[in-house]
C-alpha cells in the first residue's frame, strides 16, 4: 500500500482516504486463497466496495465489530453489502443489496474508544443466496460472480483511454484531490481495477455505484461509468464556475470597499466634505422627468462629484453643470396662445403709449 486519495465512505459516514494497493490484480492471484461458500456478512451504511480496492471501515456497530473480529481469527474473509437504505441504523435482511463483494481484513485496529478500524480489500464479486443466521450476526451462503474479460478489444481499449482522461479532468477542478492523483490514474494498468477504482471515488449516489456492482459484463460497466463521470465533470465544470465567478464578485465588492475608504480617508485629511451638496442635488433630482439620457449624464456626474474633493478646480466645474441641469424644464411646458389679432392690438396699444410719453422716436 503505498498512495491514498479522498473517499467518503464507511459504516459510521466517517471519510477516508482510499489506498492504492502496490498489486493491482483484482483477483489477488498471489494468494489463490479459496473463498468458502459460507461467510459473514458487513453491511455498509455508505460504501459499495469493489474488486482490487483497498479502503479503511471503521465499524461502530456490536454486530459489525463481533462479525469483524470473528472473520479475522479465523480466514479473514467477509462479505461486504452495501445497505438499501444508509439511514437505518439495525439492517435486517431485506435492508441488504443482494450483490456485495467478498473482501479480505488486512488490518484490524481497536480504537481507544472502544470502536474498531479495518483496513479491507475487495476480491471477489458475491450474490448472497440465503441468509444462515443474524446473530450474533449476518452470516449466508454467496455465489461468486465472475466478470466477463475481454481481450484485444479496440472499443474497450478507447474506453479506458477515456475514462483516464476524463478522471484527469475531474481531478484538475476539483479542490479537494490532490493533482498527483490523475498521474497515477494515468499509471494503471489493469482497467479492471481502474474501473473499480474510479467507480469507487466517484460522487454518484449509493445506487449508481450498486448498479455499477451488479453489472458482470466488464464493457457495460466501462460504458456506465464514463456516462456518470460525464455527468460528474458538468457538476464540476458548472460549480467551477460558479466559485470563481462568486470570487470574481467578492473581490470586486472588497476592492471598491477599500477604494471607498480611502477616498473617504483622503477627504478626512484634506478637510473638506461635499456629502450635503450631492445628497440635495440627489434629492431634487427625484422630482425631475429625466430623458434616459439626461439621466444617466447626471448620475455619472454625481459619481464624480463624489469622488472629487471641493478644493480641486474642476469641482466647481462639474458642480455648475450639474447644479444647470437641476434647473432645466425637463418636460415642462407653458400654453402658448396664438390670437394674431390680440397680438396686433397690443402692440398698437404699446406704440401709442410711447408716443403720449415722448420716450422713444418710432418710424411706422
Amino acid at each position: 500500500m503505498d498512495k491514498k486519495y479522498f473517499f467518503q465512505g464507511g459504516e459510521d459516514e466517517m471519510e477516508f482516504m482510499p489506498i492504492i494497493p502496490l498489486n493491482e490484480e483484482d483477483d489477488s492471484n498471489a494468494d489463490e486463497q479459496t473463498i468458502p461458500s459460507e461467510i459473514p456478512i458487513l453491511p455498509l451504511r455508505n460504501t459499495v466496495l469493489f474488486p482490487g480496492v483497498v479502503i479503511p471501515i471503521t465499524v461502530g456497530r456490536d454486530k459489525s465489530i463481533k462479525a469483524v473480529t470473528d472473520a479475522y481469527k479465523a480466514d479473514k474473509l467477509i462479505g461486504v453489502v452495501a445497505q438499501k437504505d444508509s439511514t437505518v441504523e439495525e439492517p435486517t435482511v431485506a435492508d441488504l443489496e443482494e450483490i456485495g463483494t467478498v473482501a479480505k481484513i488486512a488490518k484490524l485496529i481497536k480504537m481507544p474508544d472502544g470502536g474498531t478500524t479495518i483496513i479491507i480489500q475487495g476480491k471477489k464479486r458475491c450474490k448472497i443466496e440465503s441468509i444462515i443466521t443474524d446473530e450474533p450476526y449476518f452470516k449466508a451462503t454467496i455465489k461468486i460472480l465472475e466478470d466477463t474479460i475481454l481481450k484485444d478489444d479496440a472499443d474497450f481499449a478507447a474506453m479506458i483511454g477515456s475514462i483516464k482522461d476524463l478522471a484527469g479532468q475531474i481531478v484538475g477542478l476539483s479542490p479537494n484531490l490532490p493533482s498527483e492523483a490523475a498521474i497515477i490514474l494515468k499509471n494503471i494498468e489493469n482497467p479492471s481495477f481502474l474501473i473499480h477504482f474510479v467507480s469507487s471515488n466517484l460522487s454518484s449516489d449509493l445506487k449508481e455505484k450498486q448498479r455499477l456492482l451488479e453489472i458482470s459484463d466488464i464493457k457495460s460497466r466501462a460504458e456506465l461509468l464514463m456516462n456518470l463521470m460525464q455527468t460528474e465533470l458538468q457538476y464540476a465544470e458548472l460549480k467551477n464556475k460558479v466559485t470563481t465567478k462568486t470570487r470574481a464578485e467578492l473581490d470586486k465588492q472588497q476592492r471598491e470597499y477599500f477604494l471607498q475608504q480611502q477616498l473617504k480617508a483622503i477627504k478626512e485629511e484634506l478637510g473638506g466634505d461635499n456629502v450635503a451638496e450631492v445628497k440635495e442635488m440627489q434629492k431634487k433630482a427625484e422630482s425631475k422627468k429625466w430623458t434616459a439620457a439626461a439621466k444617466e449624464m447626471f448620475t455619472k456626474g454625481i459619481e464624480k462629484l463624489e469622488r472629487m474633493h471641493p478644493s480641486t478646480p474642476d469641482y466647481s466645474v462639474v458642480y455648475n453643470h450639474l447644479d444647470l441641469m437641476l434647473d432645466l424644464p425637463w418636460s415642462e411646458y407653458t400654453e402658448d396662445k396664438y390670437d394674431l389679432k390680440k397680438s396686433k392690438k397690443s402692440w398698437i396699444m404699446i406704440i401709442m403709449a410711447c408716443k403720449k410719453s415722448k420716450s422713444a422716436s418710432w418710424n411706422i
